[in-house]
């Protein structure tokens, strides 16, 4: 147990150089508390002590800002960074050496049984404000970029990005030409609007040629 402690602060060293020591870290920092609630509230809910396990996950939440079921299965070192707003659902599994990032959430498509909830490999990072939702699989050293919706599968050693999200870079090459950085993010709405403006273009080109025939008919000109 105290190996597994200890492995969970040095994680926070590795991953955030604005930790400056053990102190700090350990009575300051909201997502090793979430993360070692977490832990306790998952003894429970594997004794079948459903009530005090989400007794203690609702607790660590209100302190916190970051929602774990107790039923959730986390690996070791997982970091959250910034956690607020984080939701991790009943069926989720995260691998080791995870990473998620603050409005992260991993959660489920509706009132399906059974899996209904993400899994994440090892090394997998999800950036600020991505969604991962279903029972779908993140595989291992992947990245989910930040702001996107995941609804799909996404193979190993991927970086998916958009909504819905899709896969940019597998194996370190390009799938899709397209900038990563989180700024230059696809927006589908703006690629809508776009859309029905070239629309209402066309239509508005139909409806002037058919005033136009429709004036030369008045005149008894030929079309």
């Amino acid at each position: 147990m105290w190996k597994l402690l200890k492995e969970d602060i040095d994680v926070v060293f590795e991953q955030d150089p604005a930790a400056r020591s053990y102190f700090e870290v350990v009575f300051t920092y909201s997502g090793l508390h979430a993360i070692w609630g977490h832990r306790l509230a998952h003894f429970f809910f594997k004794k079948k002590l459903f009530f005090i396990a989400r007794a203690i996950s609702q607790i660590s939440r209100f302190f916190t800002g970051i929602e774990i079921h107790p039923g959730a299965v986390i690996g070791r070192r997982l970091f959250i960074d910034h956690g607020m707003g984080v939701v991790v659902g009943e069926t989720c599994e995260i691998g080791n050496d995870v990473t998620l990032y603050q409005g992260v959430t991993l959660g489920g498509t509706g009132k399906e049984r059974g899996k209904r909830h993400p899994t994440l490999g090892d090394h997998v990072l999800v950036a600020t404000g991505a969604k991962v939702l279903g029972s779908i699989t993140i595989g291992e050293n992947s990245k989910v970029g930040a702001g996107s919706v995941v609804l799909k599968d996404v193979p190993p050693n991927s970086t998916v990005v958009g909504i819905p999200g899709k896969v940019v870079i597998q194996d370190g090459v390009r799938v899709k030409k397209q900038d990563l950085n989180h700024q230059n993010m696809p927006d589908p709405v703006m690629d809508k609007c776009d859309g029905m403006e070239m629309k209402i273009a066309a239509l508005q080109r139909e409806i002037n040629q058919l005033k136009q025939d429709d004036q030369r008919q008045k005149e008894g000109k030929p079309l």
